[in-house]
């Protein structure tokens, strides 16, 4: 049985727990989900607008149980994008925060509990969906674009059970959310600690704000997750010499910690009796694809690890063939039962079946210890992490490009830190305003460089390794 459909074995066991008090068991999720169950008809697509709410993670438990496909999204989502999706997706029903639910005209409430409400369209669309199809989320950090990704019902099954496995997850963990359910990682340790009976912690604060901390100990919260901007914020706040007797474990995904950090967090942990592990992971394998395990935290800092339970690894050359020897770098393949089924860019998409076969080739490059460690060392295609989220370098400029007219651009940079080359000198700061809009990421992990000329070579192809290094006068 599925950890979403298996709800009695946890009955009476608390659930969620968010900020404003809402209390959910599992058995209230069993109600809430049957309730859900006589409204929305099986196989419909919707899309669901999330928060680190109560309400949001009935609606999207109460989805996998009655065999409705969700589009997880942000209920923060900016608007251009928002409208796109509808437009091209159409969905027959949206789970929406009970105060948004007059900002949807073409739909009519028709259900409404834990502070969500429950839309129907007024126009019927009728979607043919792929019979394994469970959920779509965004690809992480999109930029306007409506590409999903598909998951399947084995794909969240499976790696709910092995990512609660190899953290030896059980009813008494109380986790505290540090990070948005509709993105992968957020999401993985919503459906991990379900699949252990565990009771999750849900709060809209971040880790820089006081009632986020006041919150964790509240409720002895005794894990976080985090992507890379997490930890550098918390050695910032001095989180080494907090007081934080109920913390056991610590999570990081969503990029590439920097390996004074990671050391620094594994001292820390080792040091105080907790628990820090480093994992690596992608929307396209519906989260986690490996893990360090924590005994070897301070040993191997550095590493992404080892394959999760169920999974497995390979390094292949320029012509395709497997790499053997240590130390040599190829591009890492994974091979699990949590790949994705594939792509879908339209609803004619969403009835295709799987176009993955369990391979996924990362697009990482990597190298492998002699002990079987994995460690990436660079990317293959033009995506940089930026604050967890991937960001596209080719779809930026696109969309740079289509917004300001007539400006030459080209984007470039490293994790956290993305730089947009431009021409003319005074669309600086419109350009630092538009891309932190559009990406719904903070203004600090951009700088904008004017020069003179986007280099390029005689057929008009950008040469990115001719543009500046290092300017100064950034915004």
């Amino acid at each position: 049985m599925s950890f979403y459909n298996d709800l009695k074995r946890y009955e009476n066991c608390t659930a969620a727990v968010d900020e404003a008090g809402n209390i959910a068991s599992y058995g209230d999720i069993e109600n809430f989900s049957e309730n859900v169950g006589k409204i929305v008809p099986k196989r419909s697509l919707v899309f669901l607008y999330c928060a680190n709410k109560t309400g949001s993670v009935l609606s999207y438990i109460s989805c996998l149980y009655n065999s409705v496909v969700a589009l997880l999204l942000s209920d923060s989502i900016e608007e251009s994008l928002n409208k796109e999706l509808l437009k091209t997706y159409k969905p027959s029903y949206l789970f929406i925060p009970i105060e948004k639910k007059e900002e949807f005209k073409e739909y009519s409430a028709v259900y409404e509990e834990y502070g969500y409400c429950i839309l129907k369209a007024l126009e019927k669309h009728e979607t043919i969906l792929y019979k394994d199809l469970a959920l779509l989320l965004t690809t992480s950090g999109s930029t306007g674009s409506p590409k999903l990704v598909k998951q399947s019902y084995e794909n969240i099954q499976s790696n709910a059970e092995s990512i609660a496995r190899y953290l030896e997850l059980d009813k008494t963990e109380r986790p505290i959310t540090t990070l948005p359910m509709n993105y992968t990682y957020g999401l993985s340790i919503i459906n991990s600690h379900f699949q252990a009976g565990a009771a999750i912690y849900l709060t809209t604060k971040g880790i820089l704000q006081k009632e986020f901390w006041d919150f964790f100990k509240k409720n002895k919260a005794t894990s976080f997750g985090g992507v890379p901007y997490t930890y550098e914020m918390l050695k910032k706040l001095r989180f080494f010499s907090m007081d934080l007797p109920s913390l056991k474990t610590m999570t990081q995904a969503g990029g590439k910690l920097s390996s004074e950090l990671h050391r620094q967090f594994a001292e820390y942990a080792a040091e105080k009796g907790k628990r820090f592990i480093v994992m690596y992971g992608q929307t396209e394998a519906t989260a986690r694809m490996s893990y360090l395990p924590y005994e070897k935290s301070l040993e191997k800092y550095g590493s992404m690890g080892i394959a999760i339970p169920g999974g497995k690894f390979e390094l292949i050359d320029v012509n395709g063939d497997v790499i053997d020897s240590p130390d040599t770098v190829g591009e890492l393949v994974y091979y699990g039962r949590n790949v994705t089924l594939g792509y879908a860019e339209n609803r004619e998409d969403l009835k295709k079946g799987d176009e993955r076969e369990g391979k996924l080739i990362t697009g990482d490059m990597a190298k492998m210890d002699s002990d079987g460690y994995f460690y990436i060392v660079g990317r293959k295609k033009r995506f940089l992490k930026i604050f967890g989220n991937r960001v596209n370098l080719d779809e930026c400029e696109r969309i740079i490009k289509k917004e300001f007219t007539n400006l030459e651009c080209a984007c470039g940079g490293v994790d956290d830190k993305l730089y947009i080359y431009i021409t003319d000198d005074n669309k600086k700061e419109s350009v630092i305003k538009f891309i932190s809009h559009k990406t719904g990421i903070h203004p600090s992990a951009f700088s904008v460089f004017k020069i003179d000329e986007i280099p390029k070579n005689d057929s008009g192809k950008i040469l990115y390794q001719k543009l500046p290094k290092n300017m100064g006068g950034e915004i």
